[in-house]
């Protein structure tokens, strides 16, 4: 009986094409007369349930009045007959659910049999290029949106009403109709919602198995399904209320509601499960269709706990990690592959702590913390090497954050799977590491290309992009600094993308050391250390074939190749210490350079003491060739170490700036060391003439230090006591009687704290001031030496006037202090010849007293206008800064007085080419120009035709430096202008427009950038107004440059300027609202 069933109902689905399926599932969905109503909400539920029903009963006459649906009638009997679901119901909705359901399934099972009995053809190798044949179950673009709408209807109208308070997220909270349909619903009519929901779920993953069907399932509706297994799978029931009538979920029903959820969350995009499954966890509160937010109910317990295990679940399958940053990425906005907003996502770093502390914490499900790392760490290290270039960025920067999160939680678990891991090919040819036997064939490659640059890599976005000194990551990295180093070495020879890696990551470590380990280090780095580890003897760094760097077992030198092997160790030495050097020049604002620097100088001194007893030779009569020959090595090594201290001192000397010291502590420690050293000398009788001025020096800084030149607090003298003891032996043994003397006055001054202070310690500072300008540039002393000594001491010392200094320029400062009025001849022509003294500090403070009269309105110095213009001009062409600037004040208050007589000689001048004046000249007329503007305000107007047109024309000037000083002053000028910018608007803006799409110079369109930003700023509500004929160009402008200039500060001066527009056209467009009261008198 049964095979003649079967063999009925193969010959009904034969007979069952697919158009008939997809025609009986259209007709249900067809609108009802009444569909398009908008009449009150009674009506939409009355309209709905007509509609159904007018559906249904179409239908029904089809199968029982048209014979060609009479195969489709006995196949759906045959499917109603075998799922033995309740399908009768006063409820209108669970009778059209049940039908729409009994269709997909028979939509299923024809599509399973044609799929079956589809066997393609051998294609033809004379039309290889032709398309296969698709199978019979394929479904159209049209027919898919048929099913999709039907699933849509099934899942709103048999699934989500039945939901639990908190399981989803309710019907009413995602669209207007489905506010309808929650009340539609008849909860109290046969069968029960349980048996319902159960139905539903259970069709659904019927209709899901075909692979076409299953897909437009899953992809829209996994949450809603999800939901309702949840619920009939593992949802406690409240039997105490339960009436021995009431249907409810036999145990084997809730037993394979939970196998099909494992099953589906199994078979899905990981992704989309994650996702999915953190909705129903309790995701942030929906929108409802007016567009208000709404508080849902919160998700029951046993629904967190079940989401949570499920996740966990989840993160422990293989490819976990990278489901659940996805999952969360995307659920973001990111997209599927980064998508238009992974930018965006990127920065979020909220979001990167979020994912974090998820993969940093343990599940329940794991036995031990160790396993679920063990499990998790490899996984994590891969989001390092993810390839897609959209999304690789999220990926490394959520990597980054798990890193960090891990090692400060789990330091010892971090650094066993995670940190060992990464350093893994730098600690395998470490000089402490046992290299196997089978590797030390001469050639053996020991770390490949890509495993050397993804350690790199790595090792880059955990230290420096994470920058988190936690104590694990920099104790792990500390026992690789040798072979990084060398490596950095190695890359310095040739091109190599890792180069600036490497340089990065020495650079973070060095400062975030401990300043002894940090010595330690650079000890190690230079040689002069060997038991910090360092690169194997028997490795070596190699080209790759792919342009990366690999590690090799050397080859086997031959007898004659050890003089080539002795050049190559000497060399390899040489660039060490050189690129040692390169690397210290970056670490001198942290002060590492000057304690290296002053570590070499101690050594020094050792050095010095041991020349004395290096030969004093003891008999080695009785003592074996071994001895011997060991004693010989170990003179042969002191030897190297010393050239290299030497080499080390020249090269620092050579490379280091003078702010190499960072503080007074540094500066003592370097002249004690230098004392040391000539103590050192004087008591092995090695007195040498560099030792003397070596000595003079160091004294003669101590003396600037007491001298005057700084302010020294209490804790200054306590570390300057330090330097007494040696002081007072070099004062009782040094045989030059001038040396002694300073070592006793500056002994005693320092210990009365500068109390007492003798006029051979004044002497002395001033001496060591002339020695390093011996062209008499005292006022580049003055100007200097604060700046350099505010560095020494962190801002703990202020400048004081030195005796000489202020001897030469105290009579022209005076006179700037006289009262209006009392400016006698004698004084005036005294000031006017000291304005081409050749003491610059003269010079100079006369050409401020020269101004400071002019700011005053001194009658005699209004009268002689021309003369000062021309001191002033002249005084221009000084190179000394201070000189020039003073030069550069008295101009412009001059024009302040006189700007229709002075301001068109100074456009000429400004507007002349090369030949007549340099390009500094012109760029110092520029700033005089500028400074004018600024002091006119608003009397600029005046004057707006010629500054325009200087500087328009020099915007097209061939020298680079002019354009843009041309294209900043426009700016400033214009940003003073407003409405007076006039017609002159449209030749500004063709000329920005020209010069920052067209000019080569970075720097030139960085300023035209810059004049837009000014122009908007200073117009700030007036642009729309002012610039309302040319604000849409200055828009398109900004919007190319942001897009397409490659330089980043021309960009973010773009952005700048964008924000500004974006501000100025918010409050033109939503003016504030300002509560006025008005009131009108009535005649």
């Amino acid at each position: 009986m049964a095979a003649v069933s079967q063999a009925a109902g193969s010959r009904v689905l034969e007979k069952c094409g697919l158009e008939q399926i997809l025609e009986a599932l259209k007709l249900l969905l067809s609108p009802g007369e009444g569909s398009g109503s908008n009449s009150l909400q009674i009506t939409k539920h009355d309209i709905l349930l007509a509609t159904l029903k007018s559906n249904l009963s179409a239908l029904e006459d089809k199968f029982l009045k048209d014979p060609h649906w009479k195969i489709l009638k006995l196949l759906r009997d045959e499917i109603a007959h075998e799922t033995e679901w309740p399908q009768d119901s006063v409820d209108v909705t669970w009778r059209f659910t049940s039908q729409t359901l009994l269709l997909l399934l028979c939509l299923k099972e024809t599509m399973l049999h044609l799929a079956a009995d589809f066997s393609p053809g051998e294609p033809n190798p004379k039309t290889p290029e032709t398309a296969p044949a698709l199978s019979p179950d394929t479904l159209s673009v049209s027919q898919q949106k048929t099913v999709q709408s039907v699933l849509q209807f099934v899942v709103t109208l048999g699934v989500c009403p039945y939901l639990a308070p908190g399981v989803g997220v309710p019907l009413r909270f995602r669209t207007e109709f489905g506010a309808v349909v929650q009340d539609v619903v008849c909860l109290s009519t046969a069968p029960s919602a349980t048996r319902r929901l159960y139905t539903s779920c259970r069709a659904l993953i019927s209709v899901a198995q075909h692979a076409s069907l299953g897909s437009l399932v899953f992809c829209r509706h996994l949450g809603d399904i999800a939901a309702g297994l949840c619920q009939l799978g593992f949802c406690p029931s409240k039997r105490s209320s339960l009436s021995p009538e009431e249907e409810v979920l036999t145990e084997e029903e809730r037993a394979l509601s939970r196998k099909a959820l494992r099953d589906i969350l199994d078979q899905v995009y990981q992704p989309l499960a994650v996702r999915e499954l953190l909705i129903l966890q309790g995701g942030p509160p929906q929108s409802c269709s007016e567009g208000k937010m709404q508080v849902r109910c919160r998700a029951p317990a046993w629904l967190r706990r079940l989401c949570g295990q499920l996740l966990s679940e989840r993160l422990m399958r293989p490819s976990g990690v990278q489901a659940v940053v996805r999952g969360i990425l995307e659920g973001a906005g990111a997209g599927a592959a980064g998508g238009s907003d992974a930018e965006a996502t990127a920065a979020d770093w909220k979001k990167c702590d979020l994912i974090a502390k998820i993969l940093a914490s343990c599940p329940q499900q794991s036995l031990s913390p160790e396993d679920y790392y063990r499990d998790i760490c490899p996984q994590i290290l891969d989001l390092f090497h993810f390839q897609d270039k959209l999304a690789a960025r999220q990926f490394q920067r959520v990597a980054t954050t798990t890193f960090l999160t891990m090692s400060r939680e789990q330091p010892q678990l971090a650094a066993k799977y995670l940190l060992q891991p990464v350093l893994a090919p730098l600690h395998r040819c470490l000089n402490t590491a046992e290299i196997p036997e089978s590797d030390m064939v001469p050639g053996t490659i020991l770390v490949t290309e890509e495993q050397l640059s993804r350690c790199i890599e790595d090792i880059y976005k955990v230290y420096v992009v994470g920058n988190e000194p936690l104590p694990v990551l920099v104790d792990s990295l500390l026992p690789v600094l040798g072979v990084l180093f060398s490596l950095y070495c190695f890359t310095k020879q040739s091109v190599s993308h890792i180069r600036s890696l490497c340089q990065e990551i020495l650079l973070w470590i060095l400062g975030r050391l401990e300043r002894n380990k940090a010595v330690v280090s650079l000890k190690g780095f230079a040689g002069l250390d060997k038991s910090v580890p360092s690169l194997h003897s028997l490795c070596h760094f190699r080209a790759a074939p792919q342009g990366g760097i690999m590690i090799t077992i050397k080859e086997a030198m031959c007898d004659e190749d050890e003089d080539e092997a002795l050049y190559q160790k000497v060399s390899s030495e040489q660039c060490r210490v050189e690129h040692l050097g390169g690397l210290l020049s970056h670490c001198q604002e942290c002060g590492l350079a000057g304690d290296f620097f002053i570590f070499c100088l101690k050594e020094l001194t050792h050095m010095a003491v041991e020349n004395e007893t290096e030969f004093k030779m003891k008999s080695f009569s009785n003592k074996s060739l071994l001895e011997l020959e060991q004693h010989q090595t170990l003179l042969v090594e002191g030897q190297e170490r010393k050239l290299l201290v030497l080499q080390l001192v020249a090269l620092l000397c050579e490379r280091m700036s003078e702010q190499i010291f960072t503080n007074i502590t540094q500066v003592v420690d370097f002249v004690a060391a230098t004392l040391q050293r000539a103590c050192a000398s004087l008591a092995h009788q090695a007195e040498s003439t560099v030792e003397s001025q070596t000595l003079s020096m160091s004294m003669g800084l101590v003396a600037v230090m007491l001298g005057g030149a700084v302010q020294l607090k209490s804790s200054d003298f306590a570390v300057l006591k330090q330097l007494l003891p040696l002081l007072e032996k070099v004062s009782s043994t040094y045989p030059d009687p001038v040396i002694q003397e300073l070592a006793a006055d500056l002994r005693i001054t320092i210990s009365t704290h500068g109390a007492f202070s003798t006029e051979t310690v004044s002497v002395a500072a001033q001496s060591t001031l002339n020695q390093k300008d011996p062209e008499g540039k005292r006022e580049e002393q003055q100007q200097t030496s604060y700046e350099r000594y505010s560095d020494v001491s962190h801002g703990h010392l202020e400048p004081q006037q030195s005796h000489v200094a202020s001897h030469e320029v105290c009579e022209p400062s005076t006179t700037a202090k006289q009262k209006s009025g009392s400016v006698t001849t004698e004084e005036l022509q005294e000031a006017l010849l000291s304005a081409y003294d050749p003491q610059i500090p003269t010079r100079a403070a006369a050409l401020r007293t020269l101004s400071r009269w002019i700011e005053q309105r001194e009658a005699k110095i209004l009268g002689m206008q021309e003369k000062l213009l021309k001191i002033f001009l002249e005084n221009l062409e000084h190179e000394d800064t201070f000189v020039y600037l003073s030069a550069i004040q008295g101009v412009a208050l001059l024009s302040d007085v006189y700007p229709e007589k002075i301001l068109p000689g100074l456009l000429a001048q400004y507007d002349s080419s090369k030949d007549r004046h340099t390009p500094e000249t012109r760029m110092k007329v520029g700033e005089i120009l500028m400074r004018i503007v600024r002091a006119l305000g608003d009397m600029v107007s005046k004057y707006r035709e010629p500054l325009i047109h200087t500087f328009l024309r020099g915007a097209r000037d061939p020298d680079s430096a002019h354009r843009a000083s041309s294209l900043s002053n426009l700016g400033e000028l214009c940003q003073r202008l407003h409405f007076m910018l006039g017609s002159v608007v449209h030749e500004v803006t063709a000329c920005l427009i020209a010069v920052a799409k067209t000019d080569h110079e970075v720097q030139v369109r960085r300023a035209a950038i810059h004049v837009i930003v000014l122009l908007l700023r200073g117009l700030s509500q007036k642009a729309t107004e002012v610039l309302r004929d040319v604000l849409k160009d200055l828009y398109h402008l900004l919007k190319h440059v942001v897009c397409l200039e490659p330089d980043d500060v021309a960009r973010l001066h773009a952005q700048l300027a964008l924000e500004e527009l974006d501000e100025i056209m918010r409050n033109f467009l939503f003016p504030p609202l300002k509560l006025e009261k008005k009131i009108t008198v009535l005649p």
